[in-house]
This record gives structure tokens, sequence and C-alpha cells, in this order.
């Protein structure tokens, strides 16, 4: 039953995606940001594969997201389509059983560029545009939060813990998170000094131009202006006609 939902999930948040249209990114810079993530990324999602403690043994897996990187680098419906392509090669490259690779494409990839999207609306709603709450509130700590949230989800629907409580596995998500946090936050710093282009959440117009200043109201009358001072001419008598 779980794993009909999961599929679900995973089909309708495609479909969404793809009613964007978000292939037509591709044709500007988003490309090599696009391109790395396919590349890099499955090798991130196949190490629980490679331990010997990993989901199949009943434990909790060492394991990367990087659902945030790819959701503030590609903008939300591009990032599902990366996100689902590094699942597709997952699958095919790796040698989990269909039910544990939909798991892991559902709640490490898609959950996470959900709840990254929305936690974005949420502070560019209540906080102000500024370059430290992009970096600091999306990148690093909102990574963190993501992340966890979206692990602890995940240990709530699936109950995977064996022989370790499910308040031990909380912590080891939490731990976890931070890894991708600072990657994500380290990442997000760097390529907003020197590769903006490569952020489609970022905006030079909305975090770098100054907000007019709150004395600046149209509904004030404009200020008077002191004239010019005039020139008189010397004071000489006119010279005869």
């Amino acid at each position: 039953m779980l794993s009909e939902l999961e599929a679900a999930l995973a089909l309708l948040t495609l479909a969404v995606a793809g009613w964007f249209r978000p292939w037509r990114m591709l044709s500007g810079p988003l490309l090599s940001p696009f391109l790395a993530g396919v590349v890099l990324l499955p090798w991130f999602w196949m190490l629980p594969q490679m331990l010997p403690s990993s989901v199949l043994a009943g434990g909790v897996a060492v394991q990367l997201s990087g659902a945030s990187l790819m959701t503030l680098m590609l903008g939300w419906p591009l990032a599902v389509l990366a996100l689902s392509t590094v699942a597709a090669v997952v699958w095919l490259a790796g040698s989990w059983p269909v039910d544990v690779w939909l798991s892991q494409w559902v709640w490490l990839g898609l959950v996470p560029a959900w709840l990254v999207i929305a936690l974005g609306a949420v502070l560019r709603r209540w906080l102000p545009s500024q370059v430290f709450i992009y970096i600091l509130g999306r990148g690093f700590l909102g990574t963190a939060l993501c992340v966890f949230l979206a692990g602890v989800l995940y240990e709530l629907a699936h109950h995977l813990v064996g022989g370790v409580t499910l308040g031990e596995a909380f912590v080891a998500r939490w731990l976890m998170a931070w890894g991708d946090a600072f990657l994500t936050g380290m990442l997000v710093a760097i390529f907003v000094a020197f590769k903006p282009e490569w952020l489609a959440t970022w905006s030079d117009r909305r975090y770098l131009v100054a907000p007019p200043d709150a004395t600046d109201d149209a509904s004030e009358p404009p200020a008077v202006v002191a004239p010019s001072a005039v020139t008189l001419p010397p004071d000489t008598p006119a010279p005869p006609p």
C-alpha cells in the first residue's frame, strides 16, 4: 500500500513539474549545473548500497540528498526532472529492489525538493530580501531543516529502524542532514559570489538592489526647492544715448 502511495506521489510530482516544461531552461546557463548534478549525485545516492549497514539490513543508511542544492540551482520544476534522472540512473546501475529504490527517489529527492520550495516561499513572505537570509536561511539552515523533516517522515512511514529506537533514528537523521546543509550552504555562497547565473532561485534585483527609503512616499507633497540666485546687473548708470 505504501509503495503505491509513493508511486502516485512520484507520478503526480513529475506531472506538475512537466506542466511547466522545465527542459526549456536547459538552453541557458542552467545546463551545466543540471549535467553536473546528473553525473555526480548518483554516486552519493548509491552510497548506502556500498555500506555494510544499509536499508535492506534494517538500519539507518548514511546518504546525501542533494535535493536542496539542485532545487536552489535549477528551480523546482527542473530540479524534479534532474532528481528523477538521478533516480533512474541509480535504478539501472544499482541492485536494490524496486520498492526500496522508489522510497529513495521519493523521500531522498522529491519530498525534500517540495519542502525546500515551500520554505523558500515562507522566507520570501515573512523575512526581508537580503543576501544573508538567502545563503543562511535557504542554503544552510533551510537545507538542514528540510532534509531532516523528510527523513523523519520516511522513518514514520516505514519504521525501518531495526534494533534502533525511533528517537535514535531521528538523531541520526538530524546529524546526516547537516552534511547536506554544510555542502549546500558553502556552494550557494560560492555561486552567489561568482556564478549567480547557476542559481535559478537567486535574483540580483531582489537581494542586491536596496529597497526604496520609507520616507520616499508618493503620497507626500514634493519638497519645495528654493529658486536659484538671480544675478543682478552692476549698479552703474546707463551710458548716454
